[in-house]
């Protein structure tokens, strides 16, 4: 296994992971640009999403430790964290169910392309709309804007829609602020990513080899800071200005990758089936 492979490859999850561009969908695309063979590989992007989500741990640490603390006494705690796993529960339901079926049949560089296309128009035509935010902090969601929130996550299991834009446009369009939608978003990853990664890690734990650790270590740290770096950023960005930089962005890629695979560079489609 390559470093400098793994470090790039670290590199994109950690700044693609909390925008709203899709991290899986760039990791399938770098996959197949680069020849990423082997059962192998694919493990390794599994595991380095870890080091994304350690970030949210790290950036938040303040936020989450209060809410720890206030579990059981504090109803703002309470109500924090009975809103996460209500936004949550919607991913664990249709996650077992569709989990085959999303690997085996959405995971191609065609998918992406055809979702960032798709995503990217949603998010222009959101960002059109003159929607009035009705909640401004995320203290402020009730159960019921928690599970919306969560069913519109269900739409990042196709690769390319992107967990983070699926929950933030959602966001928005369910009445959250852009600060509002894009902090409920950060914290909500955690179950989300930490179950889903831990799952797909059980599932394919047999193809991580010892002798690997350190290229696996490498991904994992880069993936961490890159992350970081990123969520520290969005954070400052959502603040002044809108999402429509990325919508078209995701326009621009899928037209791209819609092109790159007419001109064959995408001839091994089942490379992550």
């Amino acid at each position: 296994m390559d470093f400098t492979k793994a470090f790039l490859l670290g590199i994109l999850e950690g700044l693609t992971e909390f925008i709203p561009v899709s991290s899986t969908g760039h990791l399938i695309v770098a996959a197949s640009l680069l020849d990423f063979t082997g059962d192998q590989w694919k493990f390794f992007t599994i595991f380095i999403q870890l080091g994304a989500i350690c970030a949210i741990f790290f950036a938040f640490k303040e936020k989450l430790s209060s809410v720890i603390k206030g579990l059981g006494h504090k109803s703002s705690s309470n109500r924090f964290c009975i809103n996460i796993l209500l936004a949550f529960l919607p991913s664990v339901i249709f996650g077992v169910l569709l989990y085959r079926i999303i690997k085996d049949i959405f995971f191609s560089p065609i998918t992406v392309a055809i979702a960032l296309l798709l995503g990217g128009l949603v998010i222009l035509w959101i960002e059109k709309k003159d929607f009035k935010p009705k909640i401004f902090c995320i203290d402020d969601m009730k159960p019921l804007d928690a599970i919306k929130v969560g069913m519109a996550q269900c739409i990042a299991m196709c690769p390319g829609v992107s967990r983070s834009g699926a929950t933030i446009i959602g966001g928005m369009f369910l009445g959250l602020s852009r600060p509002a939608a894009t902090q409920f978003s950060f914290f909500l990853a955690i179950p989300t990513m930490l179950g889903a990664t831990v799952y797909d890690v059980y599932k394919n734990w047999d193809f991580f080899s010892p002798k690997d650790i350190d290229i696996f270590v490498l991904g994992f740290v880069t993936a961490f800071l890159a992350a970081l770096a990123t969520v520290k950023m969005l954070v400052s960005f959502v603040s002044k200005h809108s999402f429509v930089i990325f919508g078209w962005y995701r326009i621009i890629a899928g037209t791209f990758l819609l092109l790159f695979w007419q001109l064959g560079y995408f001839d091994q489609m089942e490379l992550w089936q």
